[in-house]
């Protein structure tokens, strides 16, 4: 269902740059604006990971540094039957995950020492399931092929404020609104894609680590957290928000999200555990549910300081992940 909405959210995209480009420049006009949002596009689609990493400062590690979460990424990969991703740590109390790279050859994945800290062992397995859902179902490519054609329907809009065939086309009050309004609507319709791929994503991690419930409650304690703790990166740069498993800047559920619902998301994941047999998770209160008034977690993860002296005792309290090292 999720592929087939985005099928028909691109075709309406891509009829709507057809509609652009011939209204304001014709055949010729139309295939220029693409032809340089393609090279735009591609260009970012080839570096797309190398430039989310050094965004987001980025520590690649591997079973020397971390070895359990390596692990639980290399046993979640066999199971989805990918490529092993190179794994990353964001040194970043915002609690958040994200996946990155071209196709699944070159993907990575990445996780916040502040989720870590902040979710249990099995809620982190669901979360990376979810990133690797994205790797398997290539929403890197969906998206960039989804940014070229936004972009050219943007790129089009500009051309027609400053200039008009010479048959006439683009003038009048038709094409003023097709100049204003096509852009908007390519965002609304980006914006749909970037929602269903979610769904999807979710999917793939219900099937991928096999409990649905773990994802749900990893949804919201991190919603939860995202609110409190601010997200330096998607506060300089907003779009960076669709990376992320979880928002990176509340919006709410509406035309302009980046992603559905949280609770949305859960009420599907809920459907998908009933359906698989999962049994529900139960609250230290003794309720069930996956709405927790505080984390569950008893094994948070431990992060060394950045700077000044390092704690002379080892904490009692162990993340089952290795933190960041920075020796």
């Amino acid at each position: 269902m999720n592929t087939l909405k985005t099928t028909m959210l691109l075709a309406a995209l891509t009829a709507l740059f057809l509609a652009l480009g011939f209204t304001l420049g014709g055949r010729a006009g139309a295939m220029i604006a693409l032809m340089i949002a393609i090279g735009m596009n591609f260009f970012t689609y080839w570096n797309a990971d190398k430039i989310v990493l050094r965004m987001h400062h980025a520590r690649e590690v591997d079973d020397a540094s971390a070895p359990e979460f390596v692990g639980i990424v290399r046993d979640l990969a066999r199971r989805a039957n990918l490529p092993m991703p190179r794994v990353y740590l964001v040194d970043e109390p915002h609690p958040n995950a994200f996946a990155t790279g071209r196709d699944p050859q070159h993907a990575a994945v990445a996780a916040t020492t502040g989720l870590l800290q902040m979710l249990d062992r099995d809620e982190i397995a669901a979360v990376m399931a979810h990133e690797l859902g994205h790797v398997r179902n290539r929403d890197t490519l969906i998206m960039t092929m989804v940014a070229t054609i936004a972009g050219a329907i943007s790129m089009l809009a500009n051309f027609g404020l400053f200039f008009r065939g010479s048959d006439g086309r683009g003038a009048g009050l038709a094409g003023l609104l097709a100049v204003l309004v096509a852009p908007f609507a390519a965002m609304i319709v980006q914006l749909a894609i970037s929602r269903t791929r979610e769904y999807g994503a979710d999917r793939a991690s219900a099937e991928i680590s096999g409990n649905p419930r773990a994802l749900a409650s990893a949804l919201a304690k991190l919603a939860q957290g995202a609110q409190r703790i601010p997200n330096p990166v998607a506060q300089r740069m907003p779009a960076a928000s669709q990376l992320y498993i979880v928002p990176g800047l509340s919006r709410g559920d509406s035309l302009f999200s980046t992603h559905p619902d949280t609770g949305n998301r859960i009420a599907e994941l809920e459907r998908m555990a009933g359906e698989m047999g999962v049994p529900e998770m139960r609250a230290d209160n003794g309720s069930t549910g996956v709405w927790p008034s505080r984390p569950q977690s008893t094994a948070r993860a431990s992060v060394p300081r950045t700077g000044g002296r390092r704690p002379a005792a080892r904490l009692v309290s162990r993340s089952a992940l290795d933190p960041l090292r920075r020796d």
